[in-house]
């Protein structure tokens, strides 16, 4: 499988409105999105922060600058590199505006919250939460969230992944 290949469920998943680039404005309606309807409001500082490292990673993935980027300009921006730059935090911060009680892990009814407000199914959420809950303790660690989408992004697959865009 081609890297393009690997990493074309996340670019459709960025790519909102389907027409074959992540526009700027798509994307950064993610955290945007992500506080409404988490019921976060828009001057909360975790609010604040996912926007603006949401603002960081679009301008790293947009190398040229013109407000659109192509799945072939995701594939090759997009690595373990990239994940640990720019990407680890941003997508931590919208693990923060999910985890409602600030306990640093989401239990099965935040995660599914999360997961549907970022594109996916939600009935493949379940089977995504388990994946991640290794000790079966009902809450998946911040830690664990991230290093599954890391896992992803550089190796094309994850336990996580693999539920979240199989058709159900």
């Amino acid at each position: 499988m081609s890297i393009a290949a690997a990493r074309e469920p996340v670019f459709r998943m960025l790519d909102t409105d389907g027409d074959g680039v992540i526009s700027r404005e798509e994307y950064l309606a993610r955290p945007e999105r992500a506080a409404q309807r988490l019921g976060r409001e828009a001057n909360d500082p975790l609010v604040v922060r996912a926007r603006t490292l949401h603002e960081r990673v679009y301008t790293s993935m947009d190398a040229d600058g013109d407000g659109k980027v192509t799945l072939r300009q995701y594939a090759d921006w997009a690595g373990a590199r990239t994940f640990e730059e720019v990407c680890r935090e941003a997508l931590g911060s919208l693990f923060d505006l999910a985890d409602t009680d600030g306990d640093g892990a989401l239990d099965r009814a935040e995660f599914a919250r999360l997961r549907e407000v970022l594109g996916n199914d939600p009935g493949n959420a379940a089977t995504a939460f388990d994946a991640l809950d290794a000790d079966g303790d009902g809450r998946v660690g911040r830690e664990e969230y991230l290093s599954a989408i890391r896992a992803f992004v550089v190796d094309g697959t994850s336990p996580m992944y693999d539920a979240l865009v199989t058709t159900r």
